[in-house]
């Protein structure tokens, strides 16, 4: 028992952590003020009905830092609740009903000491209403909106953690996706090293040329090795691999006109230097030009075209993907446009999506040729 005790008082605060003060929150202190005031003004069974609202108002800023600080708000609002059980007998406010929120901060977010200490002020609430009056039946109705609030709040807090495991596993396969391919990268790069390296030893006493032929190779080899190598670890370090296609190059952005998939019809342009593009950039524009297409065939109402243009310049890649189907505005980007951003931002470069001037939906992207070599 001890020991379970113990494990409780040291367990940590939820992860993810909570979220920063919103406007929402000032929101809900406004409507908790002004039910309060109007509560107190309207009802006619109430003894005190000045110092009834005082105690709600006084209380109700602490809905601001209910998660920053969920035992300490928990705390005054019970205390408060508490004060007003026992200054007013049965004449409460409904609008202290509040007081909810902040339970549900505490199981919500809390760490292992707020929780049990949390718990000991819920008890002492419940005890100080059955002292103060309060008839069986709403005792046993106030226990239950306090377990129905915690198992809530605890179900919402078990959810949320495992989806974050979920994506640190999802993040560890794709780091050792990249490990191997950095692996794969550089063996090849070092082979081809070898080789030139074993025909300038041969040919360096009769063909001296030659020899110096084969070091510019070896030069230029060893530059894209150290690039690849020091793009992959970075990557690896961060700790935020983006989804590659490892081995695609921008002409296979070709295959997505040619795919057979039901919805509108594909049409690919590419023009520019595509062959010196790094391999990690190609593949990011890739796997980029792939999400689109496929974000447009599934959500795109009405679309009849998907047109998917890339240009390779000195500068990098610019890779812009317009349908012309209509989408439902949404307040956050999804999963597949907030990666594409992610993955664009690694890479140095940027990627947006937003309404077409003509009508439809563009996502345009532009990665520098650098890369991650930066």
């Amino acid at each position: 028992m001890t020991g379970l005790l113990r494990s409780a008082w040291n367990a940590p605060g939820a992860a993810p952590p909570p979220p920063r003060r919103v406007w929402r929150d000032w929101v809900l202190v406004a409507l908790v003020v002004v039910a309060a005031a109007l509560e107190a003004t309207l009802r006619t069974d109430l003894t005190q009905p000045l110092v009834a609202a005082i105690l709600v108002i006084a209380s109700a800023p602490t809905l601001l830092w209910r998660r920053t600080r969920p035992l300490l708000m928990l705390a005054i609002t019970f205390g408060t609740t508490a004060l007003a059980s026992v200054l007013l007998g049965d004449s409460l406010l409904y609008t202290s009903g509040f007081v909810l929120f902040t339970l549900y901060a505490l199981f919500r977010w809390g760490n292992g000491h707020a929780l049990v200490i949390g718990s000991g002020i819920l008890l002492a609430s419940l005890v100080v209403s059955a002292l103060t009056g309060t008839v069986l039946g709403d005792l046993i109705g106030e226990a239950a909106f306090f377990a129905i609030v915690v198992t809530l709040a605890f179900a919402l807090r078990f959810r949320a953690r495992a989806r974050m495991r979920e994506l640190d596993g999802a993040r560890l396969t794709e780091r050792e996706m990249l490990a191997r391919d950095l692996h794969d990268t550089v063996a090849h790069h070092v082979s081809a090293i070898a080789i030139r390296a074993q025909a300038g030893l041969a040919t360096a006493a009769l063909k001296p040329d030659a020899a110096t032929d084969a070091l510019r190779v070896i030069e230029a080899e060893a530059s894209r090795t150290l690039a690849e190598m020091r793009s992959m670890v970075r990557v690896l370090r961060q700790g935020e691999a983006p989804e590659l296609a490892p081995g695609r190059t921008l002409a296979d952005i070709e295959q997505l006109a040619s795919e057979e998939a039901a919805g509108p019809r594909v049409e690919v342009r590419i023009t520019g230097d595509t062959e010196s593009i790094p391999p990690t950039v190609a593949a990011a524009v890739y796997r980029m030009a792939q999400e689109s297409v496929t974000n447009a065939r599934r959500h795109a109402r009405g679309a009849s075209l998907i047109e998917v243009v890339v240009q390779a310049d000195a500068g990098g890649v610019q890779l812009t993907v317009t349908n012309d189907g209509e989408v439902a505005p949404a307040t956050t980007p999804g999963y597949g446009i907030t990666g594409m951003m992610e993955r664009a931002a690694l890479l140095g470069g940027t990627c947006q999506s937003a309404r077409a001037p003509g009508g439809g939906w563009v996502v345009t992207a532009v990665l520098p040729r650098v890369g991650w070599t930066t």
